[in-house]
């Protein structure tokens, strides 16, 4: 075996001092704890390191750990880069390249502080619906009764009721309605234009190249953020392309690319594209400890920041026997 407990990070910020501090985020004094646990117990590693490993069948150390985070946020420069470097760690960032490019929002973002922003989930949910009763014809759309018997679900994180705002806006309604809503009730609730919020939440292209001088490994993240495994394998091909392309153009070093797939989506196009493109290794969003000499390269699990004790002096938890 030759295992490594790959970490999963979003917002890592000054949560007590944000706008919202509703967003579900990791406030950067439990980030700097959780650090310091990591240190204590596990042995932080360089992505290079494990590259070289799967390359040359080489023994990670034990306990090896490798810190993650999706989505370019400025959080990650101005609070996670400090952190690191003064630690003599290195984190991997990956980008999505299509909101740096073009200042626009995510629309998994825009959902985020959507929700962040809203007082009440049951009057977002009224509104929603009444624009379904709107769109009913237009797109052919499912009672509403339907929506909420399939998607208003349970989950350990949120309420049912926001989850069933969340697969509306994320899977439920067709993909074209799902852009005109979210940027209906962003423009709504949030009230801040997109190329505005854009340049506040996401890295611009010198603080990316700061992160690599400071020796942090860049990555993609792919261009639009879709669910590659809801694309045909040539508009895979063309988004991977595009982000490869806006990040060498943008200075990043890619010899060594890595990719994480967004919201974990992938399939066997997409794994023989990385394939074909001498991408180095993938990473989903699949709870487990990786194992190289089990999993496949382009499909290395991580754990969740929120699977890992934010306290130094934490005990050692059920990840930590399985590491």
């Amino acid at each position: 075996m030759n295992k490594v407990t790959i970490i999963a990070y979003h917002y890592v910020r000054d949560l007590q001092h944000s706008r919202y501090t509703a967003i579900k985020g990791l406030d950067v004094r439990l980030f700097e704890e959780q650090v310091a646990y990591l240190q204590k117990n596990y042995h932080p590693i360089r992505m290079e390191e494990l590259i070289h490993s799967i390359e040359t069948g080489d023994k990670l150390p034990p306990k090896a750990a490798l810190l993650t985070f999706d989505d370019a946020y400025t959080d990650h420069f101005n609070y996670v880069l400090p952190i690191l470097y003064n630690r003599g760690l290195q984190g991997s960032f990956y980008v999505p390249c299509k909101a740096i490019a073009e200042h626009i929002v995510l629309d998994v973002n825009k959902i985020h502080f959507i929700l962040a922003a809203a007082t009440d989930i049951e009057v977002l949910l009224e509104k929603i619906f009444k624009d379904i009763d709107y769109y009913r014809d237009e797109y052919q759309l499912e009672s509403n009764d339907y929506y909420i018997k399939k998607w208003m679900t349970k989950h350990p994180k949120d309420t049912p009721q926001v989850i069933l705002f969340k697969r509306l806006l994320q899977k439920a309604l067709p993909a074209k309605l799902r852009g005109i809503l979210a940027d209906k009730f962003f423009e709504e609730v949030v009230g801040i234009p997109q190329e505005i919020f854009s340049r506040e939440l996401y890295m611009s292209p010198e603080q990316i190249r700061c992160m690599q001088s400071a020796g942090m490994h860049i990555g993609n993240h792919t261009y639009d953020h879709y669910w590659l495994n809801t694309l045909p394998a040539e508009q895979q091909r063309i988004d991977i392309t595009k982000a490869q392309n806006f990040l060498k153009k943008i200075g990043v070093n890619m010899d060594n690319w890595t990719m994480c797939y967004p919201h974990g989506g992938h399939n066997e196009d997409t794994m023989n594209i990385l394939a074909e493109m001498d991408c180095k290794l993938a990473i989903t969003i699949d709870v487990k400890i990786a194992d190289t000499t089990s999993f496949h390269k382009y499909e290395l699990p991580r754990l969740d920041t929120n699977d890992v004790p934010k306290a130094v002096d934490a005990p050692v938890n059920k990840w930590f026997a399985e590491a």
